[in-house]
């Protein structure tokens, strides 16, 4: 039977409360909400700590959705089951909708959360994809009350590591609103609600017919989430056309860098990557332009 090593149980009231835990307890302690995650790696040893500090108390403060005409806010606590079933952000981003329907489980849905699902930097994690595609800035509370704010690039270092630090908080997610913007997320997965394959999320923004700008990002095909930057450049002032998705295609399928593995090839990904893009940005025009 698999259990995780011995350790020491705190339950925070407030984010203060939580950051002064963490600040005392180090790197030998870390926040739990969810923990579908977390848990299965402290069973099979992968992670060991000596206190798990539970934050769903929290949610009354830090589970929210706030669309607004410049921004959305998100709450680092906002479950699944609240993303994907909440009209103002489908109507701003229907991406999250998208992705939300393909991840696990209505079990998991009711209990993960945006926060922990970007917080475990799991290199295959959709909202990871979702919130880098859409250029999303996180917020991060440490003691004292001070916050900064740091990009999706910033904020993954490396796969399962953040540039939150022992004494600090994700606290929310903000997304930029524009005009004229459609999104998608397209994922291939082996069955229903696993881990992705390989998954593309696009963002495109639109005026008089053109692309004023477009964002694509990949997961499962590298060490971290990956933004293309040289797919935004490809797109920025041309029309949307099939030639064009296939060229987005081509240079996904050379900038990731996918690990043949028990779910495929790395030809095999590099192909999805291809077919995925041309996929999500297909739909993302469509939705920006009804």
């Amino acid at each position: 039977m698999q259990v995780p090593a011995p350790f020491e149980y705190e339950r925070a009231t407030s984010v203060d409360q939580a950051i002064g835990l963490m600040e005392r307890l180090g790197s030998t302690a870390r926040l739990i909400a969810g923990g579908h995650s977390l848990l299965p790696m402290m069973k099979l040893r992968l992670a060991n700590f000596d206190y798990l500090i539970d934050i769903n108390d929290l949610h009354a403060e830090l589970g929210y959705i706030e669309p607004g005409p410049d921004e959305v806010r998100i709450g680092a606590l906002t479950r699944h089951r609240e993303l994907l079933e909440s009209a103002g952000l489908a109507a701003a981003f229907p991406i999250f909708a998208d992705a939300e329907r393909v991840i696990a489980d209505p079990v998991v849905r009711n209990r993960g959360t945006l926060g922990g699902s970007l917080c475990q930097a799991d290199p295959s994690e959709d909202l990871s994809a979702v919130c880098t595609t859409l250029d999303a800035s996180c917020v991060i509370r440490g003691p004292g009350g001070a916050e900064r704010v740091v990009s999706m690039e910033e904020f993954h270092v490396g796969p399962y590591e953040t540039t939150v630090g022992d004494a600090e908080i994700l606290i929310e997610i903000r997304l930029p609103v524009r005009p004229g913007g459609g999104s998608a997320y397209e994922k291939v997965e082996r069955r229903a609600g696993d881990w992705a394959v390989v998954s593309a999320g696009a963002a495109v923004w639109l005026d008089g017919g053109a692309i004023v700008d477009a964002r694509v990002g990949l997961a499962a095909v590298g060490p971290n989430t990956t933004g293309i930057p040289e797919i935004s450049a490809a797109l920025r002032g041309r029309e949307p056309t099939e030639s064009l998705f296939e060229q987005a295609g081509a240079i996904a399928a050379r900038s990731c860098d996918p690990v043949t593995d028990q779910r495929g090839s790395a030809d095999y990904k590099r192909h999805l990557a291809a077919e995925l893009t041309k996929r999500a940005l297909r739909r993302a025009v469509e939705r920006a332009r009804s």
